[in-house]
């Protein structure tokens, strides 16, 4: 299935329906009077947050949506009947934004959240609403009111606990097959990643937690370089991130500076987030190699720096076991 995050869609609720002008005319009744119905209302649209999809490939060729309009009264005082309403299902993290891309109508990030983000219009009042004891016989009714009518975008946020960060070719895609059942592609050539994966890492029975790996960022991805900043949206409602420095370069501390100039550059609190950061590739360094790189990249981020081999699966565990605990506490405070 193709990877959408984005889409623009038009939205129409659905209008009322009229009400009528009526008269009761029975036999044996002498003075019948109004009875002219009011109309129906017109079907809103609702965006409902559900569970089993992942991207909004669906919105990408079918992008107008039109409630269906009320009912019209009818004689003897019947309304209208009003309009089902149309649900768009959308993916769980999704976020409604108005046309100016900008404005934020809804973030529907649990399972089963939904919102009116088009209002049905009401039903026009037939001529028995006006009826009085000084107009007897009124003969006004009005028209339905228009629905809401409005263009929306959609972006999805994946909900996820922990995220992968790093240049291309960092071991990103390894180290998520390696601790999840999540097959991404893997090769030895930049940008092999081209749109965010989802792994779900179980560390016994009980605890489990969910890890996204965005495709690699190079320098200048906040001004469109590369694949650009726009998948770091996805990483946003993490609890921490994943730092991973390819070790078998020769300057693995300008590579976290790049990545971490990128984060900055982007915004949105993403270079606050907690941050553990993993030498990776420690089967392709020599001994003296690792010592030196491992220091020189400790003095640089400032706390200790983890070594890890996606290949092996050496000290991947322990990385593992501090995510989860780093996810709990971060939770917990917030």
């Amino acid at each position: 299935m193709k990877f959408l995050d984005e889409a623009k869609v038009w939205v129409k609720a659905g209008d009322g329906g009229d009400g009528v002008i009526a008269f009761r005319r029975e036999r044996f009744v002498e003075f019948g009077g109004p009875d002219g119905g009011n109309g129906g209302k017109g079907g809103d649209i609702v965006v409902q947050a559900v569970e089993g999809l992942n991207t909004l490939i669906d919105y990408r060729y079918a992008q107008h949506f039109k409630a269906r309009k009320g009912g019209n009264g009818a004689g003897q005082d019947r309304t209208g009947a009003g309009s089902e309403n149309v649900v768009l299902k959308v993916p769980v993290g999704t976020q409604i934004l108005a046309e100016d891309k900008e404005t934020l109508l809804a973030d529907l990030d649990e399972a089963g959240k939904q919102v009116v983000i088009a209002q049905g219009g009401d039903g026009g009042f037939g001529n028995a609403h006006y009826k009085t004891s000084t107009n007897r016989a009124p003969r006004r009714a009005d028209k339905g009111w228009p629905g809401e009518e409005r263009w929306l975008w959609l972006r999805l946020k994946l909900i996820a606990d922990a995220g992968l960060v790093g240049l291309p070719n960092a071991g990103k895609s390894t180290f998520l097959a390696a601790v999840s059942a999540a097959r991404p592609k893997i090769a030895d050539y930049p940008f092999t990643t081209l749109h965010p994966q989802l792994g779900v890492v179980r560390l016994n029975a009980t605890e489990e937690f969910v890890i996204a790996d965005i495709p690699g960022l190079i320098e200048g991805a906040h001004e469109g370089a590369g694949l650009g900043d726009r998948f770091l949206g996805h990483v946003e409602r993490c609890a921490v991130l994943l730092h991973l420095v390819d070790g078998s370069q020769p300057d693995p501390v300008r590579a976290w500076r790049t990545v971490r100039e990128e984060l900055a550059g982007y915004g949105h609190g993403l270079d606050e987030k907690p941050e553990l950061v993993a030498l990776n590739k420690l089967d392709a360094m020599t001994p003296q190699a690792r010592s030196s790189r491992l220091k020189a990249l400790e003095r640089a981020v400032g706390h200790p720096v983890q070594l890890i081999s996606g290949v092996t699966g050496e000290g991947v565990p322990e990385v593992l076991r501090s995510l989860a605990r780093t996810i709990a506490e971060t939770r917990k405070a917030g």
